[in-house]
């Protein structure tokens, strides 16, 4: 294809893609959304958003291959690394501007804001209108701002908030010495969690142990990164597996690593035929039952939900049961951990159970490979001129992988990388079940 050619394509698929996103907002609530509107849109929160996440990832894909390659390259190459949005999304959260911003829906201007969270109101301003031009923030009028469609996701009772502190934090404080720990003798060939560069940076102040130690040490702490787990329902569009899984064939589901119910709290709500044992930490336990208490409490009454500890590096899940169900368990951990859970999980099998894995699966870049991959095993490539792992319409798994790297030395994995894993612990890849951003692998005992 001429380069001509591949840019018009390029064009093609830009068109193709957003028409196909604003019909389906259309189709769920009659408009599309606009940037300046506080509401949300009903298929923000629409359980099943793999036909919107479908048209997305095609629609960044294309729009951002069609700009790397029109912009000169100096151009590119500094915007890959002049970018301040955490920084400046840190002083949004830890300053809970969005919640004072709902006090004032006509807005509010900056040295009136600046008087409330005690920051300069000039450079107050500057990080605000970064945010504003971001999408996230509107300036009604020169230095006044107000809330909008998507800064109410930084609201403190909006889960995917607990998300984003957590990449502001920990996984900033990771990325700030990440360089140090591929050079340090100590740390640069070690995938051991207490070498993964967020330790790293604790370790110089103290703090020894492997991330999850580190969670456990606060309550507050523990808390909302369990919330951030229900958080990724909306960021990943997890809960579509609900929808396209056939749940309703099947009575009872062991939720393995489920900590508060992220995914087996709407499971209980959506699929009532089925008998629900979530597996976590003792602590993690005493969390979730308060949840499931507030949140569910015909699910505790009618006996469909149970809590049983479990340390999935030590102990065998609930035997016999139908379907095991991880969802971003394995991509917390290096493979000799990985590979610990997941034999501990084939023990528990019954001759018809399934283990569904609900992580990211990093595409290829090599087309050649990707087609193989699609042709035998069911995974997506994207049509050309798109890069075949369509490009930065799936980055976020790219930048998940090292998020991982930074906070536990782990990895997300290739389609190749899982089917070792997972035929070295004596599971068999049934399906691969596309849900648009991340995938579900589900697999029988060998």
């Amino acid at each position: 294809m001429a380069n001509k050619a591949k840019l018009e394509a390029l064009l093609t698929l830009i068109n193709t893609s957003a028409r196909d996103a604003i019909t389906l907002y259309e189709q769920h609530g009659g408009n599309v959304p606009s940037m300046d509107q506080v509401e949300s849109h009903p298929l923000d929160d629409a359980v099943d958003q793999v036909a919107l996440k479908t048209a997305i990832r095609t629609l960044e894909g294309a729009f951002a291959q069609l700009s790397t390659t029109l912009a000169p390259p100096a151009h590119s190459a500094i915007n890959l690394v002049q970018v301040y949005d955490y920084a400046c999304m840190r002083v949004a959260v830890r300053e809970n501007i969005t919640n004072i911003l709902v006090n004032y829906p006509k807005g509010i201007h900056v040295n009136d804001l600046s008087k409330i969270i005690n920051i300069e109101p000039k450079k107050l301003a500057r990080v605000m209108r970064l945010l504003a031009t971001r999408g996230c923030y509107n300036e009604v009028d020169m230095d006044v701002f107000a809330n909008n469609r998507l800064s109410m996701i930084l609201h403190n009772e909006n889960p995917v908030r607990h998300m984003v502190n957590l990449h502001v934090e920990s996984c900033a404080k990771g990325a700030a010495v990440f360089y140090d720990t591929l050079k340090d003798p100590r740390t640069a060939y070690s995938y051991e969690p207490t070498h993964a560069p967020f330790m790293y940076a604790n370790n110089k102040e103290g703090i020894q142990g492997e991330f999850f130690d580190f969670m456990r040490q606060d309550d507050e702490r523990r808390e909302s990164y369990h919330k951030s787990m229900r958080g990724l329902n909306g960021i990943m569009g997890s809960l579509a597996v609900l929808t396209h899984f056939p749940f309703e064939k099947y009575s009872t589901v062991v939720d393995v690593g489920g900590g508060i119910g992220a995914f087996s709290l709407p499971l209980a709500k959506t699929h009532k035929n089925v008998k629900i044992t979530i597996h976590d930490l003792p602590e993690a336990l005493v969390q979730a039952r308060s949840i499931w208490a507030k949140d569910c409490p015909e699910a505790v009454a009618e006996n469909r939900v149970e809590f049983e500890a479990l340390n999935f590096f030590e102990q065998v899940p609930a035997k016999g049961k139908d379907i095991y169900y991880l969802r971003n368990i394995i991509h917390d951990w290096p493979d000799h951990e990985s590979a610990l859970i997941l034999r501990n999980v084939r023990q528990a099998l019954g001759p018809n159970s399934r283990v569904l894995i609900h992580d990211y699966v990093v595409r290829q870049l090599s087309r050649k490979q990707a087609e193989v991959e699609s042709s035998t095993l069911g995974a997506v490539v994207a049509p050309e001129p798109l890069l075949p792992n369509f490009g930065v319409g799936n980055m976020r798994m790219y930048q998940q992988d090292m998020s991982m790297l930074l906070l536990h030395n782990a990895k997300e994995r290739t389609l190749q990388e899982s089917l070792a894993l997972s035929t070295a612990a004596g599971l068999k890849l049934e399906k691969v079940w596309d849900l648009a951003e991340a995938c579900v692998l589900e697999f029988s005992a060998a």
